[in-house]
């Protein structure tokens, strides 16, 4: 992360004045300016953008400096991102991003940087959302669908459908829509729909998938809609077909033998996967054994 700015704009980004920034100069020796021909103040925004996520962390400008100095920008974080969702900087979300992938693979990306920056800055229960967390959720949103667009074809014949409860803009949305994503990029086949489509409609869906597994996630709809959805799904694609609960969506499982995914996308998908290979299994050895019987 290269370039210089001017003392006017670094005191800005650390939200002190020009005065303060030059104290902070004459008092720690950091951050360390270059010198123009005209003999201005230049400083490198690296440390700038590495002073202001430990100051925002430590809120003491001396364990500011020490933490800074030490570690310098560090590798992308969910602080330095929230930073930049924080100040509405697209184009640092984007370095932040483009940083991290350099280190982590998408997947890792999505669920150690974007997905809990966004949601440290999620509003409490019945409250508005902040306009931080509006331009941060439609950042994370607009991201994942430009990387799903990118994902390569299925390689596996196995369909997932993904039964989606949740609403823009909570962050059970952006779950749902990185477990999309980590499914496609895995081979799979993957549908989204809303856990709202009218049932009566979607044996069309449901035929031209052929899904082995279905996926109920986001907590707005009712255990009984539900219900509907599980009953049409099994009624069209056979009563084999896995369905799974992702980050609970099902209120009272009770004895139901829906099984409850783990709650991190990478995790879940992990478990799709084995669940489909051991079935996958399990026929192959099926279809054997009858063979033998019919010799």
């Amino acid at each position: 992360m290269g370039g210089s700015i001017r003392t006017n704009a670094a005191a800005a980004m650390l939200g002190v004045s020009p005065n303060t920034l030059r104290s902070w100069e004459r008092r720690f020796g950091f951050p360390e300016p270059k010198r123009t021909a005209g003999g201005h103040r230049q400083f490198d925004l690296a440390e700038i953008e590495a002073l202001r996520a430990a100051f925002e962390e430590t809120q003491n400008i001396s364990s500011a400096v020490s933490v800074a100095r030490e570690r310098g920008t560090g590798p992308a974080s969910p602080a330095r991102l929230q930073s930049a969702f924080g100040r509405f900087d697209e184009d640092g979300a984007n370095r932040l991003i483009e940083e991290s992938l350099t280190v982590r693979s998408v997947e890792r990306t999505i669920e150690e940087v974007l997905l809990p920056s966004v949601e440290a800055l999620a509003p409490a229960h019945n409250t508005p959302p902040t306009p931080e967390y509006g331009f941060a959720w439609r950042y994370a949103t607009g991201w994942l669908a430009a990387t799903q667009r990118l994902a390569p074809p299925a390689a596996r014949p196995e369909g997932v459908l993904v039964f989606d409860a949740s609403r823009a803009p909570e962050a059970e949305a952006l779950q749902a829509q990185a477990l999309e994503l980590v499914l496609r990029r895995s081979g799979l086949r993957t549908l989204t729909l809303t856990a709202d489509s009218d049932p009566s409609r979607l044996a069309h869906a449901i035929t031209a998938l052929d899904p082995r597994a279905v996926v109920l996630t986001g907590h707005g709809a009712s255990l009984d809609a539900l219900g509907r959805l599980v009953f049409t799904a099994r009624r069209v694609a056979g009563e084999d077909v896995a369905i799974l609960d992702y980050r609970g969506a099902i209120p009272h499982a009770g004895s139901s033998t829906v099984e409850a995914l783990p709650d991190m996308p990478l995790a879940a998908r992990e478990a799709i996967l084995l669940r489909l290979d051991a079935r996958n299994a399990s026929g192959r050895f099926a279809r054997g054994a009858s063979t033998a019987i019919g010799l």
